[in-house]
């Protein structure tokens, strides 16, 4: 696997997990999976890795606790390093609303990048309640954004605002990420499966 993992990474010799990070309504899925295409890298909706309980949990407006999460954390962290030791990229959308989920998914894991989708409460919220089908309700948008520590200037973080297009978004995902890696290719068509 590691010439698809030097073909995704433009040649580097590692691969590159990105967490698009941000609270609910922020445009991580979407963002995610349009950059995923772009860079035919895997693509992992961090949702899809919540315990029945939390997704009940949020369904009913109750916000998760730091031990409703954990176990979704080190879900998201086992996914990573299963990526890493396939020798492939991928982009996992989870909130990671606190340093300390950010510090747990990372935990000394290299080649694990962030990518804070940042946001004005008004504009999210604005989205947040013209979305359809998830499970999380607009209700809950306050307690994400009371729980919410911005990444720090000491992380490994490309911080985008969101106020653009998704193509703007990702657009500017790409320019930081050809900044920082000098040879990642900026591919076109689908994620792998």
């Amino acid at each position: 696997m590691s010439s698809a993992a030097n073909e995704q990474t433009g040649g580097a010799t590692s691969p590159i997990v990105l967490i698009v990070m941000g609270v609910s309504g922020s445009g991580k899925t979407t963002v995610a999976a349009m950059l995923a295409g772009r860079l035919n890298w895997k693509f992992q909706e961090g949702d899809a890795l919540h315990s029945p309980a939390n997704v009940d949990k949020m369904r009913h407006g109750v916000p998760l606790n730091d031990a409703d999460r954990l176990p979704w954390l080190d879900s998201i962290a086992a996914l990573v390093d299963r990526w890493s030791a396939e020798g492939v990229s991928g982009i996992i959308t989870c909130s990671a609303l606190k340093r300390a989920y950010r510090d747990r998914i990372r935990g000394g894991r290299p080649g694990v990048e962030l990518i804070y989708l940042r946001g004005a409460r008004e504009l999210v919220s604005a989205r947040i309640t013209q979305r359809m089908g998830h499970f999380m309700p607009a209700s809950l948008l306050a307690s994400q954004f009371a729980t919410l520590e911005a990444p720090g200037d000491d992380e490994p973080v490309i911080t985008v605002d969101i106020g653009g297009s998704p193509d703007q978004i990702v657009e500017a995902i790409l320019t930081a990420l050809q900044r920082e890696h000098h040879g990642l290719g900026r591919q076109s068509g689908r994620g792998a499966e």
